[in-house]
Order: structure tokens, then sequence, then C-alpha cells
């Protein structure tokens, strides 16, 4: 005879709620970590993208600045109304210069006499209302020839500046200022003026923009 053994048949065992509660925390934990890593690497494009606009503002206003520094005029038949004028200041703890300079600048026609600078142009720099310890680049523009008649002209090409260097080289050093009515008619340029501009970046970071520029009129007059 043979004996049949009937086993008892038992129903799957399911998860406890303690088992549950572990799975689901270490489900957020990874979850949590993942969009860490996605916020971190959304942050580092934002700020690449946002140091590589700074990095071409920057370029862009050195580009235009050293272009009216080249076209510096002098003019040894005529007195201008201001040639070269660059003066020194400091804000918090750095240089914010000025400089005013007769200039002609590319693709402007010249004077009517052939003799009196196209314009006047002025760069300086204000504190900006809406971000403490960065200034306003502005540039004000007024004819040289109709300076009573003709309003000055005036923009803001940055809002992110946080220093500019300006220095002049008169053939054996470098100053921080330049005054062209002090001195004599003929030798009132530089050789070569240094710029230096340093811009806010996203992320607090500080990027510094440099060159140094040949003034031509001013290694005639040597």
């Amino acid at each position: 005879m043979i004996e049949r053994r009937i086993g008892t048949h038992q129903a799957p065992r399911g998860f406890t709620l303690i088992e549950m509660m572990l799975a689901i925390g270490v489900l957020a934990l990874i979850l949590a970590m993942l969009a860490s890593s996605f916020h971190t690497i959304a942050q580092s494009k934002v700020h690449a993208e946002g140091r590589l606009m700074v990095d071409r503002e920057g370029r862009a206003l050195l580009w235009q600045l050293s272009k009216e520094v080249t076209n510096i005029v002098q003019t040894p038949y005529a007195l201008s109304h201001v040639v070269l004028l660059g003066t020194g200041h400091m804000g918090n703890g750095l240089p914010i210069d000025t400089i005013t300079m007769s200039t002609f600048s590319a693709g402007h026609r010249r004077a009517l006499t052939g003799m009196t600078p196209e314009n006047i142009v002025t760069y300086n720099l204000t504190p900006n209302p809406d971000q403490p310890g960065w200034y306003l680049l502005q540039r004000s523009q007024q004819s040289g020839l109709l300076t009573s008649t003709v309003a000055t002209q005036s923009m803001v090409l940055a809002d992110n500046v946080l220093s500019l260097h300006l220095r002049y080289f008169d053939g054996q050093r470098w100053g921080e200022s330049w005054d062209s009515a002090s001195l004599p008619q003929g030798t009132q340029l530089p050789i070569a003026v240094a710029i230096q501009i340093q811009l806010a970046a996203p992320g607090g970071h500080m990027m510094d923009f440099a060159t140094q520029v040949i003034v031509p009129m001013g290694i005639a007059q040597w």
C-alpha cells in the first residue's frame, strides 16, 4: 500500500511594514541624491553660461575702450577742447578710474577742419543701486565741434563692474593719472595706456580683462 503525504500548502509570504518602510526610505535617499546631483549640474551649467556671457561682455568692453584710446587725437595746429584727462579714484579698496579723451571713433567722419577732434568721450563708474559693491560703467559722448550746443549722450555699458584701472606710460614710467592740460602742446599724449577691467560673474567669481594699448599720435610726438 502506497502512502501519500499531503503537504500543507502555504500562501506566499508578503512584505512586512518594517521592510516596506526601509525600502521606501532607501528609495527616498536615492531620489534625494539624484535630485541634488541634478541641481548641482544645473547650477554649474547656469554659472558656466553666465561666466561665458561675462567673458564676452568683458572682451567687448575692452575692445571698445582700446579702440577709442588708440584713436586719441592730438591737434598740434589748433587747441583741442580736451585731449586726455585720466584721474584715479578708489572704491571698496579697488580702483574706479575715469578717463576723458578726444577721439576719432572708427566709422565716423573726421572733423570739418581736419584738425578738431570729432568726439569727446568719457568713461566713468557710478555705484549700482541694485547691487552693493558693483558699479555701472557709463560712456558719455559729445561732439568736439559743437560742445556748447549739443547735449551729451550717455549710456550704460555694463552694470557688474568691480573696478576700472587705467595707467599711462610717458616713455619712462607708468603713472596713475594723466592731464594733457598741464603738458606743453605737442607732448600731451602718453605713448601707451594700460587698461584693466574687473567684472562680477555668477557664483561670486571675479573675471579680469587687461591689455596695453599703443597711442599712435602719442608715439608720433616723441
